[in-house]
């Protein structure tokens, strides 16, 4: 693989189109908050809301002697340098220079790198690319639905977004990582038709398919002589993935945003399009169930981590109530996805026909940032795009797989069950 485009491959370009998402909303609550740390691509900037309530997302270090603006005063409309009282608004031009004369003019040339930022669905985006290609405001379902109707957490992960955002468009390993764990899971549960179906084959046909928004990769399983139970997982470039759910049960997502190379925060979402999550649903993803995960009171990092082996239970494993002894979904996949190291050595990986849906995932990737490097846009970008919902299906065979993925988008009622 050519250096470069491994490069690309592996994090995304500073200066690409898109927006990223870079905190929870409820992380600035009000207008003079306390500002938080973003580290987003490699860059460190700081967050804060001002007295007007106006986002801004800019370096963190100040102008002057370089010191953390997380540190300063939050106040009339900008975060003030604890050190020598610098101030900078929300577009990184700095408003107040204390020490030196109002006629000097001296603040008037120092302003911070700054990206726009804006709040959509209880989540707060940014774009770093360049001012002429700056995109719509997201348009992916999920934020499109009442609040009522969805949930979002966040969690640190420690790898490269793209071993985690691979895991998520890996629809064989539920089969074994997460057997045993989803049949009390109120988020996760199947109904007894899913099941029945998704034992019915156990050598489903992999097919990925390119679309306007990234790709989509269909898991495909024969029910009979005449049928095909459809599990379609949605990639959105760059890093979102959405799968379907079983039943009435939630859809659910993952957004994947690098700090670094070998550092993302993982932003999951439940959402339903057609009714309000029930207390039970968003009780249990406030708890860690579903693909959420247990947090460190006051963090965002994962109770279960690296440093304690993902509290595994190796009597659970041996007693079959886990298949790999980590318990909770989110976890599992966590651990799975770090324990391979920080940036994976794909060279030493063996691929197999069942990851043709990573392998095509890997190329389109690689494309893109090519694409971006030349000029030109990305795919996924269009509102029309983004609103590509995962879906499953039970359909003839006789009928093609992108005629069955615009009929279930289409009816809602088709996307949530089986039958």
């Amino acid at each position: 693989m050519d250096p470069d485009l491994r490069g690309h491959h592996l994090r995304p370009r500073h200066r690409s189109p898109g927006a990223h998402r870079v905190a929870l909303g409820e992380e600035l609550p009000e207008p003079d908050c306390p500002p938080v740390r973003v580290k987003l691509l490699g860059e460190c900037l700081i967050a804060f809301r001002d007295t007007k309530g106006g986002l801004g997302l800019i370096e963190e270090f100040c102008a002057h002697r370089g010191v953390s603006l997380w540190f300063g005063r939050n106040e009339e409309n900008g975060i003030r340098c604890p050190y020598h009282g610098w101030k900078y608004d929300v577009t990184g031009q700095c408003v107040d220079l204390p020490s030196e004369p109002e006629e000097s003019g001296v603040r008037k040339g120092i302003r911070l790198k700054s990206y726009p930022a804006i709040e959509c669905a209880g989540v707060i985006w940014a774009y770093l690319g360049p001012a002429d290609k700056k995109p719509e405001e997201p348009a992916y379902e999920w934020t499109r639905v009442p609040p009522a109707h969805r949930y979002v957490s966040k969690r640190l992960q420690e790898s490269n977004y793209l071993q985690a955002m691979e895991g998520a468009l890996d629809s064989i390993h539920s089969g074994f990582l997460h057997r045993h764990s989803v049949a009390d899971d109120p988020l996760l549960k199947r109904d007894p038709s899913s099941l029945a179906m998704l034992l019915a084959d156990r050598h489903p046909k992999i097919v990925p398919t390119v679309s306007p928004a990234g790709l989509y990769v269909a898991t495909r399983r024969d029910v009979g002589t005449d049928r095909y139970y459809w599990r379609v997982t949605q990639w959105l470039m760059p890093c979102f993935s959405f799968f379907p759910p079983y039943g009435d049960n939630p859809y659910g997502g993952h957004a994947f945003v690098p700090i670094d190379d070998g550092r993302c925060w993982t932003f999951s979402i439940d959402y339903h399009p057609g009714r309000a999550l029930t207390g039970a649903e968003r009780e249990a993803a406030h708890s860690g169930r579903g693909i959420h995960v247990p947090l460190i009171e006051g963090s965002f990092i994962p109770v279960a981590n690296k440093r304690n082996d993902y509290l595994i239970d190796r009597a659970a494993q041996k007693a079959k109530k886990t298949f790999s002894g980590v318990l909770g979904v989110g976890v599992q996949d966590a651990a799975i996805q770090e324990s391979m190291g920080t940036i994976q050595d794909r060279t030493r990986e063996h691929l197999v026909s069942s990851d043709n849906g990573i392998v095509k995932t890997r190329r389109l990737l690689m494309d893109a940032a090519s694409a971006v490097a030349r000029g030109d846009a990305p795919p996924g970008l269009a509102p029309a795009a983004q609103g590509a919902r995962a879906v499953s299906m039970v359909v003839p065979r006789q009928m093609s797989l992108p005629d069955a993925v615009a009929m279930a988008q289409k009816d809602p009622a088709k996307t949530v069950s089986a039958a």
